[in-house]
């Protein structure tokens, strides 16, 4: 199985599969385009998984692996890809996931993402959030974002990431990655000292508790620019998890703060393509806008931020999920089972596909009246990095 592996994962690579899962008794399984599929390889027995356990971990990872039962890292195959995985113990015996990460990162225009996410990238300060559920493209976005910056800007980019996943080179600008666990570590211990670095451009890879949110709303308040993930689904959730961080009292502090730091949220769901054509996003995105503001400081106005984000589309070029959607769905991109399966608001995307006029049609209206999507521009990408790569 040592010996395979290498096969297995080019076969991954083959399929473009996002994911592949490793356990005993059962054949390797992938994920394609969202889907499981069966690989053509014989399933793993105990001692091939500890051969691969073996040959793959350092013996840091083995020693973390063997006191706590799991372990995530990444690391990389020479002429083949890097990879993130998660090794963990489930009845008894191992099991693995590989999630397969680009060598190349992607132009920003190549990811099918809406050109306002590229001014985004290039804000020179304040807190930007890009979200979604796990396996959404929230790690491929961000990466197109830092590339963005590293591409056109001279900045100092600082990114806290567990694992690293990405490996960029200095372009413009200068990048030091920092893994938590062997760079640094914890997230805690290095954003203490990250705004002592002489930071432009901060990137956190997740944030998990208080103390993180805490500094990453002090590093956007003091003129630094930001970036991080949450899982949630849409703008106004994502609200509600940054105050779910700190104790009822703060909030209304923290509401304000927020409300001055905060540039824009992108959200992203991965919906199938017609045809088995590989996977689109449909993305959300909002702008912090003055009317905005209001309505993250208000707690009584925050459910309006949706209706915001769709009535903002012409003068902002903001989008909700279901505006997203109609656009991919016009456009051939995706089905209309699709569409209404990922739509946040399936009867009234419904309603308006059949052309009945519905109570919201205004912010519709606005919407159909927007600016076309811009024409991707020739896509580039940085050298690869020779970093850990493993002889499979």
């Amino acid at each position: 199985m040592a010996i395979q592996i290498k096969s297995i994962l080019q076969r991954m690579i083959e399929l473009e599969a996002s994911d592949l899962h490793l356990k005993v008794g059962v054949a390797p399984t992938a994920r394609v385009h969202g889907r499981l599929v069966r690989l053509e390889f014989e399933a793993p027995g105990p001692k091939d998984m500890a051969e691969v356990v073996e040959h793959i971990l350092t013996p840091a990872q083995r020693d973390e692996f063997e006191t706590t039962r799991e372990v995530d890292f990444a690391f990389g195959v020479p002429g083949l890809a890097r990879f993130r995985a998660n090794f963990y113990v489930q009845r008894g015996s191992v099991a693995m996931v590989f999630r397969q990460v680009p060598v190349e990162i992607k132009a920003l225009e190549e990811l099918d993402l809406p050109p306002i996410v590229r001014d985004i990238a290039l804000y020179p300060r304040g807190l930007v959030f890009v979200t979604g559920t796990v396996g959404s493209g929230k790690s491929t976005t961000l990466a197109g974002m830092i590339d963005t910056i590293n591409t056109e800007l001279t900045s100092n980019i600082i990114t806290i990431e567990d694992p690293i996943e990405f490996l960029h080179r200095d372009k413009r600008s200068q990048i030091n990655q920092r893994e938590v666990g062997t760079d640094t570590s914890s997230y805690t211990k290095a954003l203490k000292h990250v705004l002592r670095q002489d930071p432009d451009v901060i990137l956190i890879g997740e944030i998990r508790d208080n103390e993180t949110m805490k500094t990453a709303l002090t590093a956007a308040d003091t003129g630094h620019l930001v970036f991080s993930t949450l899982h949630t689904m849409d703008a106004t959730q994502t609200m509600h998890r940054i105050l779910s961080f700190f104790p009822p009292h703060q909030h209304q502090e923290i509401r304000y703060l927020l409300s001055n730091t905060l540039r824009a949220i992108v959200s992203q769901r991965l919906i199938p393509r017609i045809g088995g054509r590989g996977r689109v996003p449909a993305v959300e995105c909002m702008i912090n806008t003055s009317t905005i503001q209001e309505y993250i400081r208000e707690p009584e106005k925050t459910h309006m931020i949706q209706d915001a984000i769709a009535e903002g589309h012409v003068t902002y070029r903001m989008q909700t999920f279901d505006q997203s959607l109609m656009s991919l769905f016009r456009s051939g991109e995706v089905s209309l089972e699709e569409a209404m399966r990922a739509s946040t608001n399936p009867h009234e995307f419904s309603l308006r596909v059949k052309g009945i006029q519905g109570a919201s049609d205004g912010r519709w209206d606005t919407f159909e009246k927007g600016g076309e999507k811009a024409a991707a521009t020739d896509p580039g990408g940085p050298t690869p990095v020779q970093g850990d790569y493993l002889e499979l």
